[in-house]
C-alpha cells in the first residue's frame, strides 16, 4: 500500500527543511549498495554534520522546484539517486564520501548543487580541499600572535640598541 497524499506532502516538506539546512548537496548513484553499506555512508558522514538521504527523484523534484539554491539539482535526478546533504563541515563530508567510494567502488557520483550553482566531482573535490572553519582561524590566530611577537621585540629592541650605542660612545670616550 503506497503513502497517503499527506504523507507525500510532509515528506517533501522534510526534504525542504533540510534543504534550507544543507549549504551543498551531491547526488550519487547508489545502485548496488546493500543496506549495511548505505549504513556504513551515513555512520562516515554523521560526524561531519552531512546526511545521506534515500528518496524518490519525484519528491526531491518537487522540494527543489520552488527553491532557486537548488533548482539545478533536477538535471541529475534519474535512476536511484541518494543524496549528500551537507550543513557544515563540507570539506570533511566529501572527504569521507570519497574514501567510502575507494572502499566500495559502487557509487558513482552524479553532480553537486552549491549556492545556485550546479557542480561537476573536480569541482566539489576542490572546496573539498580548502582548509576547514578551524584550519583558517588557527592560521589568521597564528598570524595575529607573529604581528604582536614582532611588534613586542621590535619595542624591546630600541632601547637595548640604545644601549649598546651609548656602551659603544662611553668606550670609545674611555680610549
Amino acid at each position: 500500500m503506497g503513502k497517503s497524499r499527506e504523507e507525500k506532502q510532509a515528506l517533501v516538506a522534510d526534504l525542504k527543511e533540510t534543504l534550507s539546512n544543507s549549504q551543498l548537496a551531491v547526488v550519487i548513484d547508489y545502485k548496488g549498495l546493500s543496506v549495511a553499506e548505505i549504513t556504513d555512508l551515513r555512520d562516515r558522514l554523521r560526524p561531519t554534520g552531512a546526511i545521506c538521504q534515500v528518496t524518490k527523484n519525484t519528491f526531491m523534484r518537487k522540494a527543489c522546484e520552488e527553491d532557486e539554491n537548488w533548482q539545478p539539482m533536477t538535471q541529475f535526478l534519474a535512476g536511484s539517486s541518494a543524496f549528500l546533504l551537507v550543513k557544515d563541515d563540507i570539506g570533511g563530508a566529501v572527504r569521507a564520501y570519497q574514501a567510502f567510494q575507494k572502499d566500495t567502488k559502487k557509487t558513482e557520483f552524479r553532480g553537486g548543487v552549491m549556492q545556485g550553482q550546479a557542480l561537476n566531482e573536480e569541482q566539489v573535490k576542490a572546496i573539498a580541499d580548502l582548509p576547514s572553519k578551524e584550519e583558517l582561524i588557527a592560521q589568521i590566530a597564528g598570524a595575529l600572535n607573529s604581528i604582536g611577537t614582532k611588534l613586542a621585540r621590535g619595542i624591546n629592541e630600541v632601547p637595548a640598541s640604545l644601549g649598546r650605542v651609548v656602551g659603544a660612545i662611553a668606550t670609545t670616550d674611555e680610549e
